[in-house]
């Protein structure tokens, strides 16, 4: 998911182009390493001879000849080694190095890319509809032996059909368990062997500054791509399409690109916290963009999801039961109405939970519970601070008048 000024859901069913070859990487190597060790062994001999010709009033002993011997045959040994065998060269790291590819390799083989067929109408220029498929791709990680798969719900959501590609190369049948298009997850499921299997870690400890990796498929060709970056920043919030806010989102430098979502985002422990779900670039209607503003669902709010999902079959969202709009500065000014925020109920669905509270057609909620609805707190943020069937306080004005009724709410996601 890419987002400009609003969120826009990006195809991912275009080829990408193969990569050219690069020059052979052992040749390099193996001319890198030869130049110098011809050059350390002409520089011992250059010393021998100065120290020979400063000194020739001074006895060399024996000792020190064979020394710079020795090291002159080590040197033509290592040399010989190298030119027979250039594969066997041994590579340094530094620590942060091998931590990132000792965390590669426990959770690379966990990573998985996911092709969704879609069915849709379309109506031919001649007047008659008919059915076509598109393709899309995104990636998901494997959280246990069973093979039940996180990955983002717009990646799923309107598949009728789902392919796993293992990172094995085996490719399942997939089937959607369920999804939370507020949170942008999805639980799908696969049967057979899988080839790894990723631990989630806790997102609340996260540090600015802190190492992580983000592993997915780019443009859904280029599978298990590794990036690496920092987490520039925790509690981020950013606006949907379906009027909610994405809550306590992580926001990385990792480069994220079309086809990552759903993949995970790895921590130097090889735990994922978080899931890649969107990119920023800026905005679209002016020349102003950015990079490298990736961001992830954290693992917190991926563990409370997955699991109901996992349990239960599906997960349950608090609804009151009503029709509705918002309530905007500009709004109230134009209707005169006596709340800047907040929202206007248009409707109470009979025999609903807003219906058993009291709530009336033309009252405008203003807070639920604590939450106050506002520029930064939209009404979907207030409401699923709360589960279903909890009661809780509704503050709404009346004909200008304040009043707080007492609403217990439902568990039907469908009829918020």
């Amino acid at each position: 998911m890419e987002f400009y000024n609003n969120p826009i859901y990006l195809p991912e069913n275009q080829p990408g182009k193969k990569p050219q070859k690069k020059s052979n990487f052992w040749t390099i190597l193996l001319a890198a390493i030869i130049g110098g060790l011809i050059g350390a062994a002409a520089l011992g001999v250059f010393l021998f001879s100065s120290f020979s010709r400063q000194n020739q009033s001074a006895p060399v002993s024996d000792e020190t000849i064979q020394a710079i011997q020795n090291d002159i045959s080590d040197l033509k040994a290592d040399l010989k080694k190298v030119s027979e065998n250039p594969a066997e060269v041994v590579t340094s790291y530094s620590n942060v190095e091998s931590e990132i590819i000792d965390v590669v390799d426990k959770v690379g083989p966990a990573v998985v890319t996911i092709t969704a067929n879609i069915q849709s109408t379309a109506m031919s220029w001649f007047g008659y509809r008919y059915n076509q498929t598109s393709t899309s791709m995104g990636s998901g990680v494997i959280i246990s032996k069973d093979g039940y798969i996180l990955t983002n719900n717009h990646v799923v959501s309107e598949a009728t059909e789902l392919s796993v590609e293992l990172a094995d190369g085996t490719t399942l049948p997939g089937k959607l368990i369920s999804s939370d298009e507020f949170a942008d997850l999805a639980v799908i499921k696969v049967e057979g062997t899988m080839p790894g299997v990723a631990k989630l870690g806790n997102s609340d400890r996260l540090k600015s500054g802190e190492t992580v990796i983000a592993i997915g498929s780019p443009l859904g060709n280029f599978k298990n791509t590794v990036t690496v970056g920092v987490i520039s920043a925790t509690g981020r919030f950013l606006e949907t399409e379906n009027g909610y806010q994405m809550e306590n989102l992580i926001q990385t430098d990792a480069a994220i690109n079309q086809g990552n979502s759903g993949g995970p985002l790895v921590n130097l422990s090889g735990e994922v916290i978080g899931i890649n779900v969107m990119i920023v670039r800026g905005s679209s209607s002016t020349s102003t963009y950015a990079e490298g503003l990736g961001f992830a669902i954290p693992s917190t709010t991926v563990k409370l999801i997955s699991e109901q999902i996992i349990a239960k079959g599906s997960f349950s969202r608090p609804y009151l039961g009503i029709r509705w709009a918002d309530v905007t500065p500009r709004m109230a000014a134009n209707y005169r109405l006596p709340v800047d925020h907040g929202i206007y109920i248009m409707e109470v669905i009979r025999g609903g939970p807003a219906d058993r509270g009291g709530l009336k057609e033309n009252d405008i909620i203003t807070k639920i519970g604590d939450y106050a609805i506002g520029e930064q707190s939209s009404f979907y943020n207030c409401l699923f601070k709360y589960g279903p069937n909890e009661t809780v306080a509704i503050e709404v004005n009346r004909n200008g008048k304040q009043q707080i009724l007492s609403v217990t709410l439902g568990g039907d996601e469908s009829s918020l």
